[in-house]
């Protein structure tokens, strides 16, 4: 079941992404090893493929939302998994869990087509049919 509107996930990314950004100086992590560049690499991306998604507060709409999603998830997948894939478990973890699943959720609760935009990627209108 999707509960998140596409508008309310267009806030909550750049939100994230600023978080993930931010996050090795909130949580005080950032000894420059990959357990502070994971988040700031990914946030920095997140940032980016919002601004290119075809959704309500999306700039350049070049990828598709269902595109989105995937890359969010993905993205989510990777955060949550970093600590141990990159060996940095002993350092932190719990910061990159809780904000991978975030991601994550947000990528499996989150409608697939936005309620109204003027124009998608391919020229197409989207008007409200889901």
């Amino acid at each position: 079941m999707r509960l998140i509107p596409t508008r309310v996930h267009a806030v909550l990314d750049y939100a994230m992404g600023v978080l993930l950004i931010a996050a090795p100086w909130l949580f005080m992590f950032y000894t420059g090893g990959a357990e502070t560049w994971v988040p700031v690499v990914l946030g920095v991306g997140v940032i980016l493929y919002s601004l290119c998604t075809a959704y309500e507060l999306g700039a350049v709409p070049a990828i598709s939302m269902r595109t989105h999603l995937g890359l969010d998830a993905g993205g989510g997948l990777l955060l949550a998994v970093s600590p141990w894939l990159f060996g940095f478990a002993g350092i932190v973890w719990v910061p990159h869990l809780i904000l991978g699943l975030l991601e994550l959720g947000a990528a499996l609760m989150t409608e697939t087509t936005p309620a109204h935009i003027p124009h998608r990627a391919g020229g197409t209108r989207v008007t409200g049919a889901r």
